[in-house]
């Protein structure tokens, strides 16, 4: 019999396009291990939405490999001590996974290298980290020439089908049961609005595929209006590699439109993310731009108003109704429309002038779709601070934006106090002078806020 494989799994929790599974079926018998290992992220251990998500993408894998007589390996502790004890465990010489380029994994790649036999592929973004550099061969660090030179190399690789047979071993590894990892949240279960709002697991992934493949050609023009909401939501699929974007992009290569073209820009950019962390590992805790050190954020830690000010950020009490409408999206749902997270990013960063870190810890407990390099990216780019950035300076007025982008509808959904407003009034309803009574006041009128955000800026340069 041929010797046992074994298959790391991690982002990648799918049956097709599976470069990883589907080279090691090739060589024999195939165990799937996936290894809960929430000391190596350290400060990014998966946040509390996340795990919701794992327990069902688990859980859905774990059944496909079961109607293929196969198994699901659950294993909790240090990835690379757990990998090399289900491997001696079952004789295995050789691990195949597909690359990851979190920080943490990085090294716990390259620590098990120095174990056992690891093979790599590359199978969780259109192309591996590197792939494209500047004429000088150095790393792009803006992101519209590297999207010009992507284009110039795509297509991606060609799909990679389902292994059409799995081998089983003579004797299975030892294997955890997924409810005792306790996923799922119990006192209390907030989880409610998430399940009713999400389908999980690789058929739903491609369902939902399925659905905005006859509503990509809207993209452009409808992309930033959350009322309407013409978004793939396939986010949280692609981050835990329920499908792959190499999938995605053959899917829907043929769909010639402004829509598609806008579309692939935002697949690209998950691939610069993970470029960009690939290059800069801490990018999710330290400013990109040194001199932002020295920028005097208020901070929740040391000052009860600005931690006052943080939960009422957090908790959608801010008095901007396009502001609370998406945190409260985000607490209820584990999702926020990317218009919206781009507003309330800036809203915390600029009107709070509290430091983007905060933000982008919130947002890694609550959103589904929670990524290193994509949020970190996101926040970075919002704060100013990053490799690629908009400008301190350039602050986003929320009032403004909600009107632009008619947003009533997606207000009256997530702020129920404003259910009985109409356009106007809903998006400032204390200027008109119709604030219920159920609705807080602005903590920060906008023209306050900006001119302390900008202060603040200028100090820092002076410095």
């Amino acid at each position: 019999m041929s010797e046992t494989q074994i298959v790391w799994l991690r982002r990648d929790l799918r049956m097709a396009d599976n470069p990883a599974l589907y080279h090691a079926a090739q060589q024999g018998p195939v165990v799937c291990v996936y290894v809960l290992d929430d000391e190596a992220p350290d400060h990014h251990k998966m946040g509390g939405a996340s795990r919701w998500w794992l327990h069902h993408s688990l859980e859905s894998l774990g059944k496909s490999l079961g109607q293929r007589n196969a198994k699901l390996i659950l294993r909790r502790g240090d990835a690379v001590e757990e990998l090399t004890t289900v491997a001696n465990a079952v004789g295995a010489k050789t691990i195949h996974a597909n690359t990851h380029y979190e920080p943490w994994w990085r090294k716990a790649q390259k620590k098990l290298k120095d174990e056992i036999e690891l093979e790599l592929y590359d199978g969780v973004y259109l192309f591996p980290a590197g792939h494209v550099t500047t004429g000088s061969g150095d790393p792009y660090k803006i992101y519209t020439p590297f999207y010009k030179a992507i284009k110039q190399v795509l297509p991606p690789r060609d799909e990679l089908p389902e292994p059409e047979t799995l081998s089983s071993p003579d004797d299975w590894p030892a294997s955890d049961a997924l409810e005792d990892w306790n996923l799922l949240p119990t006192k209390p279960d907030w989880s409610g609005g998430i399940a009713e709002f999400w389908e999980v697991g690789e058929k739903a992934a491609h369902d939902r595929l399925g659905e905005w493949e006859d509503h990509v050609a809207d993209y452009e023009d409808k992309r930033n209006f959350p009322s309407v909401d013409k978004t793939s939501r396939l986010s949280p699929h692609l981050h835990f590699g329920e499908i792959s974007p190499v999938q995605i992009w053959h899917a829907l290569k043929h769909k010639r439109s402004e829509g598609w073209d806008s579309f692939e820009s935002e697949i690209v950019w998950r691939d610069y993310a993970a470029n960009v962390i690939c290059d800069n590992p801490a990018y999710a805790t330290e400013n990109y731009r040194e001199d932002y050190d020295k920028l005097k954020w208020r901070d929740p830690d040391s000052d009860d108003k600005a931690a006052k000010d943080l939960k009422k950020w957090q908790q959608g009490k801010t008095g901007y109704p396009i502001v609370d409408a998406g945190m409260r999206q985000l607490w209820k749902t584990g999702w926020m429309h990317n218009r919206v997270r781009m507003i309330t990013a800036s809203f915390l960063i600029k009107h709070l002038l509290i430091d983007w870190r905060k933000g982008e810890q919130w947002f890694w407990d609550c959103l589904v779709d929670a990524d290193y390099g994509s949020n970190a990216v996101n926040w970075q780019w919002n704060s100013g601070t990053g490799v690629d950035s908009n400008m301190f300076s350039r602050i986003m007025a929320p009032l403004t934006q909600s009107e632009k982008f008619d947003a009533a509808a997606y207000i009256r959904e997530y702020v129920p106090e404003l259910a009985d407003l109409d356009a106007p009034y809903i998006y400032d309803p204390e200027e008109h002078g119709c604030l219920p009574k159920a609705y807080p006041s602005k903590m920060i009128a906008h023209k306050e806020g900006r001119e302390r955000a900008l202060s603040a800026y200028k100090s820092m340069k002076s410095d």
